[in-house]
């Protein structure tokens, strides 16, 4: 009999996910939840089909731990990439400053015909990322050692 993976799962480890069908990513929307990236840190590769960001991921698989230790949250790099990608539109997105910071909120998947669809990157401020995908391949995966988040608080959404 198998199991489910949990958060704890993931401990100390880099996070390296792969996400094939609506269900995969609503694991790596969660993960990637209040994440923040700078706009010079978003690219898409027309030639390759691929659209990724590095993020400043906080560690929601290590929240609990950091809370019952009393010690400190932690944020990780992560680049989360989209392949298959045929075109990406966005609105109330500034890309002409590369040093302004976006927030992620969600990533939802809308299907389509004989799985292509559509991926949006919802973040605050209202603005908002469309992917129209041939497929739906994201991969979400650390790419340093975790460090002290820089507010020394958890993200929190008031109701």
């Amino acid at each position: 009999m198998s199991q489910d993976a949990t958060f704890e799962d993931g401990g100390e480890k880099p996070l390296r996910l792969k996400a094939l069908d609506a269900e995969d990513l609503s694991v790596i929307a969660a993960l990637t939840q209040d994440a923040v990236f700078p706009a010079g840190e978003m690219t898409w590769d027309r030639r390759q089909r691929r659209f990724a960001l590095l993020l400043n991921r906080f560690r929601w698989e290590d929240a609990s731990r950091a809370t019952a230790r009393a010690r400190q949250f932690e944020r990780v790099q992560s680049v989360l990439a989209f392949e298959d990608v045929l075109a990406v539109q966005s609105q109330g997105v500034d890309k002409s400053d590369p040093d302004v910071v976006f927030s992620l909120l969600s990533i939802a998947f809308e299907p389509g015909d004989q799985g292509a669809g559509r991926i949006t990157l919802t973040l605050a401020g209202d603005g908002v990322i469309a992917l129209s995908v041939e497929a739906l391949e994201v991969v979400l995966r650390d790419v340093t050692r975790p460090y002290i988040a820089p507010s020394g608080k958890a993200p929190a959404h008031p109701e």
